[in-house]
């Protein structure tokens, strides 16, 4: 299994450059500490402060050399894809490669009305912003006649990227939409499997395998990964709770301020039993871990820690924690392919477990809780 790294919402008491300075400094410590991929998502209003992610990743890159670079997601349906390909490619040059983006339609209303997306039109527009952005990445004079967005005529698109092909990752949360897109277009897939229980996250995965054979793909070539409400490891699950329990109230108070209450938990303990979040002892994490695997088959798990109310030595402590002794165990378990191979790359080695049907309560059966 590969880690990727999602920041956590930085302390909104503190100013927008010390938050864009704090992203920057995570990035680095989180190649240090051996995360494979760090990931920038996409935002346009609080409590986010990253707007621009390639500004931020590219940064990012010059402070760097090995750790792969994610976008987290870019809302592509919201950008212009000719000014997105310059970024990107751009990016790309400057990071020697070391780029993957995952794209989505967006899940905060407020953002898409600032770019006059709404509802009825933020599908049609990212698979229309995604296709053009595919062919001018591939080809060097682009004509297209745009349906609902930019027209053009024998342009060329600068600079040439330093990937051929780009692995762009769909975001695939409740619409199968979403899966049945990645899976036409040959693309990973990428399941946030965060607020709620896994089962609604395992039935789009499990769409998208099914729609991947049905367009004729290899089905040891499809790709998923698949995220986690939060993370804390400590010693003891008894000591991981009492530690996660300000933190995620301090997220509930920012969720309710800012997203009006999409978080599905009130309780913590109902958060560390029926969701996606990873809080207990390494053998506890490990073993969840495992049992969402058996319903998702992914290769690459997202982490983030809420760390607004924890000091800094918590923060990375947890994270040393995970390095040191739940990583090693679940890249002996769960192999798979490096993260700067071809999509189409087999696997290092089968996967760990067959797919699972999950449980009545969408739990994992294999899993037991935390």
């Amino acid at each position: 299994m590969r880690f990727l790294l999602l920041p956590h919402v930085p302390d909104q008491s503190t100013s927008d450059r010390e938050q864009l300075r704090e992203l920057v400094d995570y990035a680095v410590f989180a190649e240090e500490v051996g995360f494979d991929a760090y990931g920038i998502g996409e935002r346009h209003d609080r409590p986010a402060v990253s707007s621009a992610p390639p500004v931020l990743l590219s940064h990012i890159a010059a402070v760097t050399s090995r750790i792969r670079l994610f976008t987290a997601v870019t809302t592509l349906g919201m950008l212009d894809p000719l000014r997105a390909y310059e970024d990107y490619a751009t990016l790309d040059n400057l990071a020697e490669g070391r780029l993957d983006l995952i794209v989505a339609k967006g899940a905060y209303p407020r953002s898409s009305r600032l770019f006059g997306v709404t509802k009825e039109n933020q599908w049609e527009l990212l698979q229309e912003n995604y296709r053009l952005f595919r062919t001018l990445w591939r080809e060097e004079k682009v004509t297209w006649e745009g349906r609902l967005g930019r027209s053009l005529e024998d342009a060329e698109p600068l600079p040439r990227p330093y990937q051929p092909e780009i692995r762009i990752w769909h975001g695939a949360g409740h619409n199968p939409d979403s899966a049945d897109f990645a899976a036409r277009h040959g693309d990973p897939v990428f399941s946030p499997n965060g607020a709620g229980p896994i089962g609604p996250y395992a039935e789009i995965v499990r769409h998208y395998r099914e729609r991947w054979a049905a367009y004729g793909h290899d089905p040891a070539r499809a790709l998923v990964g698949a995220g986690t409400a939060g993370y804390f490891g400590a010693r003891t699950s008894q000591e991981a709770v009492a530690r996660y329990r300000p933190v995620f109230e301090a997220r509930l108070k920012v969720n309710r301020a800012f997203d009006g209450s999409s978080l599905r938990f009130d309780e913590v303990e109902d958060l560390i039993e029926h969701g996606s979040v990873l809080v207990g002892s390494p053998q506890q994490i490990i073993e969840k871990v495992l049992g969402q695997h058996a319903h998702f088959g992914h290769e690459l798990l997202h982490l983030h820690v809420d760390g607004e109310v924890l000091d800094r030595a918590d923060y990375l402590g947890t994270l040393e924690l995970f390095f040191s002794e739940i990583a090693p165990v679940l890249r002996r378990e769960l192999p798979s392919r490096p993260l700067d191979a071809p999509a189409e790359a087999p696997l290092d080695a089968p996967l760990a477990a067959p797919l699972a049907a999950p449980g009545g309560d969408g739990r994992p059966r294999t899993a037991p809780a935390v």
